[in-house]
């Protein structure tokens, strides 16, 4: 029996189709490349020598350098990357770990809706639902003697 989701009406999947997808999310992880967390940054600065080109009015600071920047304990570390091939591949790497992020978070969702969709399957339709009994505050407060 396919149930239906009532947030938008679609037929929920079933578990089959859940693992199934949970096990292309499993491949696609298991196919991750390197990857390192964090931002590469271009700057461009003075150098602070009075008789270099970049002290002049309106002339270009040097440049461009590239920093990659991420949170180690709480705290920033930056990195100087050597411009050309490093920074693409630092660029690439980016990317990965942010590809990475989200296929987790991806399966991370699937994985709850399969363990949901476990409970639903073992428990039958009470799933939720209580029972009916109710013991009110006057019982309790009466057996406190």
């Amino acid at each position: 029996m396919l149930s239906v989701r009532k947030e938008d009406n679609k037929p929920m999947p079933t578990l089959e189709q859940l693992e199934a997808e949970r096990e292309r999310l499993k491949g696609k992880l298991a196919q991750v490349e390197d990857m390192r967390p964090g931002s590469l940054v271009e700057r461009f600065r003075k150098c602070g020598k009075a008789t270099c080109h970049c002290a002049q009015p309106a002339s270009e600071a040097h440049g461009p350098s590239w920093s990659l920047t991420r949170a180690v304990g709480g705290k920033t570390v930056t990195k100087v990357i050597p411009a050309g091939s490093a920074v693409e591949q630092a660029k690439a790497q980016i990317a990965e770990y942010r590809r990475f992020r989200k296929l987790i978070q991806e399966l991370i969702e699937l994985s709850v809706q399969v363990c949901d969709q476990k409970l639903r399957e073992r428990s039958g339709p009470s799933v939720g639902k209580k029972n009916g009994t109710r013991r009110g505050a006057r019982s309790r407060r009466r057996s406190r003697g």
